[in-house]
């Protein structure tokens, strides 16, 4: 049996892509889907998060989101969310416009509707109208110039587009927009639809989520033999335990991850699970999937990154596709929902495990993304939260065995869990051993 340490998009993947194989297995995490994955704004988008520095993780994102499709498609049909009938819009309702063409950037990159056949990726809200990257000034579009001569040498799709350019495509944006550079392969799907969806699907496939703390790894000589698990808190006392794979309040308006949750609190949707209880799961193989909170349990130097996030809503959606910029040196995007719902992320600070919403994070959010959309300040705030990224060295994740027999890694996706789930799957059940070198955690000393 495989145990899988942590219930965020991850680890939730690797569980189902390994039921699906035939192998059974148990996701332990106090609270599936509440972490890093739920604060996620779900950016699958490998083209515009590229610096220079960073060749190899977009060699991963590219290869990845290749892999979207079918993921998402065979997660759909898993989950036993159906396709449209003859004759059904497919536009109408959550998810509306995935797969069309961007308006003046040709074709879209086939997110939608590619894949096995039988599910609804629309259902994910997956939508493949690409990135739009703007500026303001000259040392904005001096930038986005040595960014698309960048893309151009590594045979990526960017297209340079004018100010009017980019209000044509985008009528909300700021008449300051001086230019922009839009990205048509980008896509963006919800995350916390995705690990709804593979809860879902992994109680279909008779998999096991236990809502419960790991405190430690079990050992036999050298060998990691399973999982101890923290005894339950009396219902009502006690304000949770620092969980695997994310913490957060867990109360409406104020976000919450996965892993400080309140006693007795159960997620309403996806796979049944044993009641909580100290105890010992024995297994064959421990698959650490613990995000920020990996390097609690083994030695991998996976630390928490904090990004603070909103969702603002609107009758309409106020965007096309998402939107980004460099405001006052910092980077802000706009991520619409198909449901009128707009993301608007997200800090990035060093600040341990704080899982704070603070005003001034949500100050600076509103204060940078009002500079390229004036009309945000009219929407209504349907929720703010504070998630914490698992951050790497170089990075890069860390997938793959360790230097301990009964030990895997896959932890330390930093921003790109969501996108890069699907080619971590692949990674862990053997499809793809090109790049798998990229995220061995051999290039780390002292790994274990």
């Amino acid at each position: 049996m495989d145990v899988i340490v942590g219930g965020g998009v991850v680890g939730l993947s690797v569980a189902w892509r390994l039921a699906r194989a035939g192998r059974q297995v148990t996701v332990v995490d106090p609270a599936p889907g509440r972490g890093a994955s739920y604060a996620a704004a779900g950016m699958l988008a490998p083209v515009s998060e590229v610096t220079y520095t960073e060749a190899p993780l977009l060699r991963l994102g590219v290869a990845s989101l290749r892999r979207w499709p079918a993921f998402a498609a065979e997660l759909t049909e898993d989950a036993g969310l159906a396709g449209p009938t003859p004759g059904e819009d497919r536009d109408a309702g959550p998810g509306a416009g995935a797969g069309r063409a961007s308006p003046g950037s040709g074709a879209g990159n086939g997110l939608a509707g590619g894949g096995a056949a039988g599910g609804d990726p629309l259902a994910l809200d997956l939508r493949s109208e690409g990135t739009l990257d703007v500026a303001f000034g000259a040392d904005d579009l001096a930038a986005l110039d040595e960014l698309a001569a960048f893309m151009d040498k590594l045979g990526l799709p960017v297209e340079r587009l004018t100010g009017r350019e980019c209000r044509r495509l985008e009528p909300m944006l700021a008449p300051s927009v001086r230019g922009g550079l839009l990205a048509p392969g980008d896509a963006w799907v919800d995350p916390r639809r995705v690990t709804a969806a593979l809860l879902t699907a992994l109680e279909r496939r008779g998999a096991e989520v236990v809502r419960a703390r790991v405190t430690e790894l079990l050992r036999e000589g050298d060998r990691v033999t399973g999982v101890r698990l923290a005894p339950p808190e009396p219902y009502g006392t006690g304000n949770g335990g620092t969980g695997n794979g994310g913490t957060g309040n867990g109360g409406t308006g104020n976000g919450g991850g996965h892993g400080e949750v309140r006693p007795g609190a159960r997620a309403t949707t996806g796979a049944e699970t044993r009641a909580e209880t100290s105890a010992d799961i024995r297994a064959e193989r421990v698959i650490l999937t613990a995000g920020a909170w990996s390097g609690e349990l083994a030695e991998v130097p996976v630390r928490p990154v904090k990004g603070q996030i909103m969702r603002l809503r609107s009758p309409q959606p106020l965007l096309n596709r998402c939107v980004r910029g460099t405001v006052h040196g910092s980077s802000v995007y706009l991520v619409p929902r198909g449901d009128g719902e707009l993301v608007v992320g997200a800090t990035q600070e060093e600040m341990g495990f704080d899982t704070r919403v603070t005003a001034g994070g949500l100050y600076e959010l509103l204060r940078d993304a009002r500079e390229l959309v004036p009309g945000i300040t009219e929407l209504e705030v349907a929720d703010v939260v504070a998630g914490l990224r698992p951050g790497t060295p170089d990075n890069l994740p860390v997938i793959g065995p360790s230097g301990t027999p009964g030990l895997t890694f896959a932890t330390g996706h930093h921003r790109g869990g969501v996108l890069l789930a699907p080619l971590t799957t692949a990674i862990l059940l053997g499809e793809e051993g090109e790049l798998a070198a990229l995220c061995s955690p051999e290039r780390f000393q002292g790994i274990s």
